[in-house]
């Protein structure tokens, strides 16, 4: 995170200002009111009656100007005094001891409005309020804001346009050596840093990589071609600060399957991760050295598109998988020296992600590879860092329609804790060969 101006900024223990009129209680969060987007904190209530009923809201405007905010009701205990860790919320938002569920519980007023963070040099501020009873919320009791960056302190932000790189490279703070990793994101296109941002502030030197509805580069290329990818592994392995026993990659989506193609084709790759997708290539045509790379047949006219909400489920548009008519689309990760991490929720309504990750990790299995696979219950399509709240539908950027990506409120929260740290750990095993240090999660 960029310094903290002045002393009130480096305060520890973070409280909001009471003094005000019809301000009788303190809330505070720890250990500090700043934190990374990604770091769980401690919401508390102070001065409170003895089993008062309270609510508590969380209110953020992201840049746009669209405003989310969840609530949940509370009742303090006998000392006045409310602790989130806790204390069960008792209706609202969600139900039960959740002390992250003002954050992943979110919402837009607006339907079918996705929370992304489109500048990471500033931080998305979470206002904390504490409103008097379960009713109206007229009474406002105490408040505080929480700053949330994406941007770890002395993190550097470098924009490349390097050949036909279209990227962004963060460098954590040192000499390193850090463990080098590739970003990518799915078929929406754009440059999309906030995930990166937040690597490179748990030590990654991370580039975030366009490859599709960017500048110059068109919303849906008739072809990928590797070699682009390529460049942007040259590019990393390069950086001085970057260790020099190889790269890894992290793609959600159809970024996960370019992932496992990347660590499949192109030398230098030692680790690849996998988030809901799929181990054949999907969409575009993917040329290489000497071969193309033929997309896996489909059909849009299976697309189920709600007549009620317009809707659309994209995931019967493939033909089938097994089909062995479709295995030259198929992606030979067995060929590959990389490690291999698939991620996959078992409520994705876009793909089904679980069921293409099982077949590339039966594959590898079958070839005597070592594969690590998580599938999550009650998990969508779009597995975020953590906090970020689920996002069960939204417009795809380049179909300009309204896409389905399932999950549960609850289950998916947990599924994105869980995720992260597996991701971390694993990319820290594989790429510096040792356990991750407990600072870094």
């Amino acid at each position: 995170m960029p310094p903290e101006p002045g002393a009130a900024g480096r305060q520890k223990g973070s409280i909001s200002p009471c003094g005000r009129a019809g301000m009788a209680a303190r809330v505070s969060v720890l250990p500090s009111l700043r934190c990374l987007f990604d770091d769980p904190v401690q919401i508390r209530v102070a001065g409170l009656q003895p089993q008062q009923a309270v609510t508590l809201r969380a209110s953020l405007l992201d840049e746009s100007g669209e405003l989310f905010q969840a609530h949940a009701l509370y009742r303090a205990g006998n000392s006045g005094e409310l602790d989130l860790s806790r204390s069960p919320a008792l209706g609202g938002s969600y139900l039960g001891v959740e002390p992250m569920g003002l954050l992943w519980a979110l919402q837009s007023k607006t339907p079918y409005k996705r929370l992304a963070k489109r500048n990471v040099l500033t931080p998305f501020n979470v206002d904390l309020e504490v409103y008097e009873g379960h009713g109206d919320m007229s009474r406002l009791l105490g408040k505080c804001t929480n700053e949330r960056w994406f941007l770890g302190e002395g993190v550097k932000r470098i924009s490349v346009r390097e050949g036909r790189l279209r990227a962004t490279l963060f460098l954590p703070p040192g000499p390193g050596p850090f463990p080098g990793l590739i970003d990518l994101y799915g078929s929406g296109g754009g440059l999309i840093e906030y995930r990166a941002s937040l690597l490179a502030s748990r030590g990654f030197v991370t580039l975030a990589l366009a490859y599709m509805s960017f500048e110059d580069i068109p919303a849906m290329p008739q072809i990928l071609e590797l070699s682009y990818f390529e460049e942007a592994v040259n590019f990393l392995r390069k950086q001085q600060q970057v260790k020099d026993t190889g790269i890894g990659v992290l793609g959600l989506s159809k970024g996960g399957d370019l992932a496992l193609s990347m660590a499949t084709f192109l030398p230098g790759i030692k680790a690849a991760v996998s988030i809901s997708g799929s181990c054949f290539n999907s969409f575009i045509p993917l040329k290489g050295n000497g071969f193309t790379l033929p997309v896996h047949p489909y059909d849009l006219g299976r697309m189920k598109i709600s007549d009620e909400s317009g809707l659309v489920d994209f995931s019967d548009v493939l033909d089938d998988h097994m089909d062995p008519a479709t295995w030259d689309c198929r992606i030979p990760v067995e060929k590959s020296l990389a490690k291999f991490l698939f991620l996959s929720g078992l409520d994705d309504m876009n793909w089904k992600s679980d069921l293409y990750c099982r077949d590339a990790v039966q594959r590898l299995q079958q070839h005597g590879r070592q594969v690590e696979f998580y599938s999550y219950p009650g998990a969508g399509h779009l597995l975020e860092p953590p906090y970020l709240p689920l996002c069960k539908v939204s417009i795809h950027r380049v179909l300009g329609m309204f896409v389905h990506w399932g999950g549960q409120w609850r289950e998916h929260a947990r599924a994105q804790e869980d995720a992260w740290r597996r991701i971390q750990a694993f990319f820290w095993q594989h790429l510096m060969d040792s356990d991750i240090p407990m600072s870094k999660l």
